[in-house]
C-alpha cells in the first residue's frame, strides 16, 4: 500500500486517525509541557508550527488514544483535560483594522458559549481575560492558550504604518492578559514566524520564553537528518527507484534540495517539511515550498535599503538582530533569515555574530529566479524563458546573443534605481551569473566597480572583465596584462575574453569586445 503524507494537514487527530506519516515530536513536546508554562516559537511558514499547536491541544485534551505508540505515551502518567483556548490567526487576510476585531470576536464568542459573558467586558482584552477566568473556576482547572501564527496580521500590515499600529496596539492588549491572568494559566504558545520587539506585542510579556533558537527545542519543528533516515527508507527507495537513481545519490539529492536549516550554532541539519512530503508524494523533486509563497515585501525591502544581493551568500548579523524585529526597521536581513530565506551556516565567538545563507538549492535557486524580474527588465516579460535562452546562447558559445539579451536585462532601468547606479548594475549581475550558475559553472568575485568572471560549459569557457565609465578594450587590455586566461592554457576548450564597459549615461552596457584564443 502507498503511504498517506499529510499534505496541507494540520490536525494532529485526522493525522493519528487517518493513518498519516508521522515523525514522533512527542518528546520534545513533554520537555515543553513539564519544562515551563509560557513559550514563544519563531519558525518559517509551513514548518510545522500549526502541527505542532494541534498536538498540544490533543495533549492538553486529555486525547490518550491518539498518543499510543508515541513517545509521550509512554512518559505522561496523569492525562488531566483542561479547558483549551486555540486562536488561529492564519484563517484571515487583514486588510482593515475591523478584520482582526472580527477575527478575535468570533473566537471569544465561541469560548463565551461555553463559559459565559459579563455585560462589563467590552473589549477583546477584557472578553478574554474574562472567559480565562470563568473556565478555570468552573472546571477547577488551569487553563492552556494556543496561539497559531499570532503576527500575521502584523506582517500583512507591513507598508502601512497607522493599520500596524492599531493592529498593534489591539494585540498588545489581548497578548497581554497572558501575564495578568497568570493565576488562571496552566500552559501558553504563542507560534509565529516573526518576532517583533521594541514596542511590540511582546514588550510587556516579560513572562514569555522564546524557544525559537535554544538548542533544547530545534528540532520540534521539520525533519532532522536522523529522521529522514528512520522514518522515511521507504520513501527514498521509492523516490530512487522513480527517478532511476541510486539510494545515496537520493539521499545526497535530498539534502542538496531540502536541507540546511539550522535554528541554533553549530545545530542539528532541518530538512523542510513541506518540501519533503511533496517529494515523497510525487515521487519528484520541485520547490514546492518556495512556490506557495511570493517574498513581494521582502524585495521591496531589499530595494529600499539598497541591499547589496552579494551578501546573500555570506550575510552576518548580531545575535539581537535575529531574534527580534523592529517593524521601523528597513533592514531585510532579520526578516530573511526568520522567513526562512536565509538560516544559520555559522557563528563567530569573538565578533558574536551569526554567519547566515541560503539553506539549500530550493531556497537559492527558487529566490534568485523570484528577483529576475524584481530588477531586471526581461523583454518577454517570461523569467523561465529568458533563463532557458540566455543559458541556450552560453553552452552555443552565442556570444552575440548572450550578450545582447544581457544588455537587454539593463533596459529600462526604475526611477528608483538611478540613484546608484553602480550598485543596481552589481545586482543585476550577481542575480543573472547566479542563475547561470545552476545550469553551468560560474566563478566569480566582487570589488567596488566590477566583477570580473569565468564561466565554464562543456565546450566553452568565458573570462569577463567588467569595466564602469571605462572602454571594453580597458577590460580586455586588463584581461590580458594580469593574465585571468592563463589558468585554461592547456584546456581543450574554446576560450573566449570578453571585456564589457557599462555607462552611466546609456544606463547600461554601453560596449563589448570579444577576443578568442584561436
Amino acid at each position: 500500500m502507498s503511504r498517506l503524507y499529510p499534505i496541507g494537514i494540520q490536525s494532529f487527530e485526522k493525522i493519528r486517525e487517518g493513518g498519516y506519516v508521522y515523525v514522533d515530536k512527542t518528546a520534545w513536546i513533554y520537555r515543553l509541557v513539564t519544562g515551563g508554562n509560557y513559550y514563544f516559537l519563531s519558525r518559517p511558514r509551513r514548518f510545522g508550527k500549526s502541527l505542532l499547536v494541534s498536538t498540544l491541544e490533543a495533549y492538553f485534551q486529555g486525547k490518550k488514544d491518539l498518543f499510543k505508540g508515541l513517545s509521550i505515551g509512554r512518559l505522561e502518567q496523569q492525562w488531566v483535560k483542561y479547558p483549551v483556548f486555540h486562536l488561529d490567526l492564519n484563517a484571515q487576510k487583514y486588510e482593515s483594522a475591523r478584520d482582526l476585531a472580527n477575527m478575535l470576536n468570533v473566537a471569544l464568542t465561541r469560548w463565551e458559549k461555553l463559559y459565559g459573558k459579563e455585560i462589563s467586558e467590552t473589549s477583546s482584552s477584557l472578553r478574554f481575560q474574562g472567559v480565562i477566568r470563568r473556565a478555570s473556576e468552573s472546571t477547577g482547572c488551569k487553563v492552556v492558550i494556543l496561539v497559531d501564527e499570532y503576527d500575521k496580521p502584523l506582517l500583512q500590515a507591513i507598508g502601512n504604518e497607522a493599520l500596524q499600529t492599531e493592529y498593534r496596539n489591539t494585540l498588545k492588549a489581548f497578548y497581554g492578559v497572558l501575564k495578568s491572568c497568570d493565576q488562571y494559566i496552566q500552559f501558553a504558545l504563542l507560534t509565529g514566524v516573526t518576532k517583533f520587539n521594541k514596542v511590540s506585542v511582546f514588550s510587556d510579556l516579560n513572562n514569555l520564553r522564546d524557544i525559537s533558537m535554544l538548542r533544547e527545542y530545534e528540532n520540534i519543528c521539520g525533519i532532522s537528518e536522523e529522521e529522514l533516515h528512520r522514518d522515511f527508507v521507504p520513501d527514498v527507495e521509492a523516490l530512487a527507484e522513480a527517478g532511476g537513481a541510486q539510494l545515496e545519490e537520493t539521499y545526497k539529492r535530498l539534502k542538496e534540495w531540502y536541507d540546511g536549516y539550522h535554528f541554533t550554532p553549530n545545530g542539528v541539519d532541518i530538512y523542510n517539511p513541506f518540501s519533503l512530503l511533496n517529494t515523497f508524494a510525487n515521487k519528484d523533486f520541485g520547490s514546492y515550498w518556495f512556490e506557495t509563497g511570493t517574498p513581494t515585501f521582502l524585495v521591496e525591502l531589499l530595494k529600499e535599503s539598497r541591499y547589496d544581493l552579494q551578501r546573500l551568500t555570506g550575510e552576518v548579523a548580531m545575535a539581537d538582530s535575529l531574534q527580534g524585529i523592529n517593524s521601523m526597521s528597513n533592514n531585510p536581513v532579520p526578516y530573511l533569515y526568520q522567513s526562512g530565506y536565509l538560516t544559520i551556516k555559522g557563528y563567530n565567538r569573538e565578533f558574536q555574530v551569526y554567519e547566515l545563507g541560503f539553506p539549500n538549492k530550493e531556497v537559492e535557486e527558487g529566490f534568485t529566479k523570484f528577483l529576475l524580474p524584481c530588477y531586471a527588465h526581461l523583454d518577454s516579460g517570461n523569467t523561465a524563458f529568458e533563463l532557458m535562452s540566455f543559458v541556450k546562447e552560453v553552452r552555443e558559445g552565442n556570444i552575440e546573443g548572450f550578450m545582447h539579451r544581457l544588455q537587454s536585462f539593463f533596459a529600462d532601468i526604475p526611477y528608483e534605481m538611478t540613484r546608484d547606479l553602480e550598485l543596481h548594475y552589481q545586482n543585476v549581475l550577481f542575480i543573472v551569473f547566479k542563475l547561470l550558475g545552476f545550469y553551468t559553472q560560474v566563478e566569480y568575485h566582487t570589488s567596488q566597480g566590477r566583477i570580473d568572471l569565468v564561466l565554464k560549459t562543456e565546450h566553452y569557457i568565458y573570462v569577463m572583465e567588467f569595466k564602469l565609465e571605462g572602454t571594453a578594450e580597458e577590460a580586455i587590455r586588463q584581461i590580458e596584462e594580469k593574465n585571468y586566461a592563463l589558468p585554461f592554457a592547456s584546456d581543450s576548450r574554446k576560450l573566449y575574453k570578453i571585456g564589457v564597459n557599462f555607462s552611466n549615461q546609456t544606463r547600461g552596457i554601453e560596449a563589448w569586445k570579444t577576443v578568442s584564443n584561436s
